[in-house]
Formats: C-alpha cells, structure tokens, sequence
C-alpha cells in the first residue's frame, strides 16, 4: 500500500507556490506532478489486490491482453507494442506468467525467430479473480464519479494524442 503521507499542507500546492515565485505559473508543473503521485498511489492499489494472487499489474494487462485475443495468444512483440513496454519488459512478465502456469509459450509459426504467449486455463481463471478485484477497488479510483473518470480520461487521452499514441480519429479496436 502506498503510505499516506498525513502532512499538513498539499506538498504539490507548495512547490507551485514556490515555483511561481522563481520561474511563472505552475499550473502545468502542478498538473504533471499530480500524475505521478497518482500513478503511485494507483500501482500500490493495484498491488495490494493483486499480491493475493501473485500478480502485479503488468502481468495482469498481459493477462487481459491475452484473454481479448481472439486466440488467446500473441506474439511477444505484440503483447510489447500493444503495453506500451519494451520487450526485455515483455520477456520477464512472460517469464514469471510462465512460472505461474498462467501462460504457456512456444514458437510462433509464422515467424521462425518469435515467440508466442498463450494464455492457460488457470491464466483466465486468475484473470476473472483479478479483475473482480480491481473493479470493487474501482481501479483504485473510488474517490471520483463516473463523469470524473470520464472527464479524466479525455483530458490525458488528449495528451496521448499528442505524443501519437493513437493518430487523431482513429478508432484503435482491432486485435
């Protein structure tokens, strides 16, 4: 769990306040600090219900990617393309996914040199427990209504569309 840090002021707001005095507004430093401390309070939420399970998050998404395959497995170099992740990332998930009996992995025979990932029975039972473990933490985002998370969503979806991550219009459904 993320320890609380219980101080008397919004550290975040502080340094703003600073900031303004030594560089100009601070609305966007504010802003982007604010994601990261969320990104840590998020992770250890997703941690803590997770562990039960021997599962952090990313092997999690791995997991679900694998279960939204139409076959149920991918190769390693998709599983990293569509994560976000970089492949030595991919390779140790996989590794302890292994481990774990969730994934099984074997060659893929389109392509001589990769590998594929498929995810096992027990994969998806931990799945259907891990995520019905998220969702009564609300994705650690119990604390906002719906129209918030909807709000929050657009708002950094808006700033992945500027760092490309989906070309503008497009509609990224395909697996």
């Amino acid at each position: 769990m993320v320890r609380p840090l219980g101080l008397p002021f919004d550290p975040i707001e502080r340094a703003g306040e600073t900031w303004e005095k030594h560089f100009g507004p601070s609305s966007a430093m504010r802003a982007a600090t604010s994601v990261f401390r969320v990104q840590q309070i998020l992770l250890a939420r997703f941690d803590e219900v997770l562990r039960p399970l021997e599962l952090t998050f990313a092997r999690y998404e791995v997991l679900v990617l694998l279960t939204f395959s139409r076959l149920g497995e991918l190769p390693l170099k998709v599983i990293g393309s569509r994560l976000m992740v970089h492949p030595t990332s991919v390779t140790n998930a996989i590794d302890r996914l292994v481990a774990a009996g969730y994934v099984d992995r074997r060659p893929n025979p389109a392509d001589g040199r990769g590998v594929l990932a498929a995810i096992t029975e027990r994969g998806r039972a931990v799945v259907e427990e891990g995520t019905a473990a998220l969702t009564a933490i609300g994705f650690g985002l119990a604390d906002l209504d719906e129209p918030d998370h909807e709000a929050l969503f657009d708002t950094l979806r808006r700033v992945r569309l500027g760092a490309g991550d989906v070309a503008p219009g497009d509609d990224d459904t395909g697996s």
